[in-house]
């Protein structure tokens, strides 16, 4: 019995791989939707603040349209395989279930549910602002 247990303990030290932990992306989202709220100018500004550097002249204007985004924290993955136009983006890179919501003066005008994908590099949680225009 005193073999097993060493043998038992090196294995799992060596074999068993153990998920990333799960970064907490909850200010990112009420960054946005607060953002949101506060109107279409406010929600540019964070789209631009929050864009992930490699992408940095890849936004777009949103003239008067907000988007309100509602994750599904269950579906929160790690996704390294991700590439945004053919490029891999720098840092952690994780996929998350999202219901969004976009609306013009305050009104719906349209409601869909996706997947977002957000990085962490060097701490800080950056996306990829969308272009529904």
């Amino acid at each position: 019995m005193r073999v097993v247990w060493p043998l038992l303990v090196a294995l799992c030290a060596t074999g068993c791989a153990t998920a990333p932990q799960q970064p907490d992306f909850r200010g990112y989202f009420a960054d946005n939707n607060a953002a949101a709220a506060a109107g279409p100018q406010a929600q540019q500004d964070f789209f631009r603040r929050s864009q992930h550097p490699d992408f940095s002249d890849s936004t777009c204007e949103l003239g008067d349209l907000t988007v309100q985004l509602d994750p599904a924290w269950s579906t929160l993955r790690p996704d390294p395989g991700f590439s945004a136009d053919g490029v891999v983006p720098r840092g952690e890179i994780w996929a998350i279930g999202v219901e969004v919501t976009t609306r013009v003066n305050g009104s719906a005008t349209g409601h869909q549910i996706g997947s977002q994908h957000l990085v962490v590099l060097d701490g800080r949680t950056f996306g990829f602002a969308p272009c529904p225009q």
